[in-house]
């Protein structure tokens, strides 16, 4: 795969990731769609340049697809936040392929993209990370005084 086929192949998957942002924008409210908007302005950014770069390698940047399939349609907030991470990972691995290109600049462009497509992924994740498998969750908060393992006088 040549440089210009990997750039086609990171501007398919902002094509995808504009359409995906454009819908889940539409279907958030407060602050989730204002992360939604900022990450379609981030994607679309992207998208510009990467056309740039395929223009100037000789290429013909490909158009849009009319519409993508989706792994779902979220219904609320939490799920539009869980299609973001789901976008920003192949969004990710479309620039992995990329970060092996000839061209120096466009592997620093690709390290770059991934950077910003891994942390905004995170930032739409919960706040409270897993577990580590076969290690028990953390304990729950209480607010009673009694619970504190320290007592008055010891």
């Amino acid at each position: 795969m040549n440089d210009i086929d990997k750039l086609r192949k990171a501007l398919a998957a902002e094509h995808a990731a504009l359409f995906a942002y454009g819908l889940l924008g539409a279907r958030t409210s407060g602050s989730t769609r204002d992360r939604m908007t900022a990450a379609f302005d981030a994607h679309r950014a992207r998208r510009d340049q990467l056309r740039g770069y395929i223009t100037s390698r000789g290429g013909e940047p490909a158009e849009p697809d009319a519409s993508y399939a989706l792994p779902f349609v979220p219904s609320g907030n939490a799920q539009a936040a869980k299609l973001a991470v789901h976008l920003e990972s192949g969004v990710t691995a479309a620039y992995l392929e990329l970060a092996a290109a000839q061209d120096d600049a466009l592997r620093r462009y690709a390290a770059l993209a991934m950077q910003e497509a891994v942390t905004r992924s995170y930032a739409f994740r919960p706040a409270q990370p897993p577990a580590f498998p076969g290690m028990p969750p953390p304990p729950a908060a209480t607010s009673s005084p009694s619970s504190s393992p320290v007592q008055d006088g010891e």
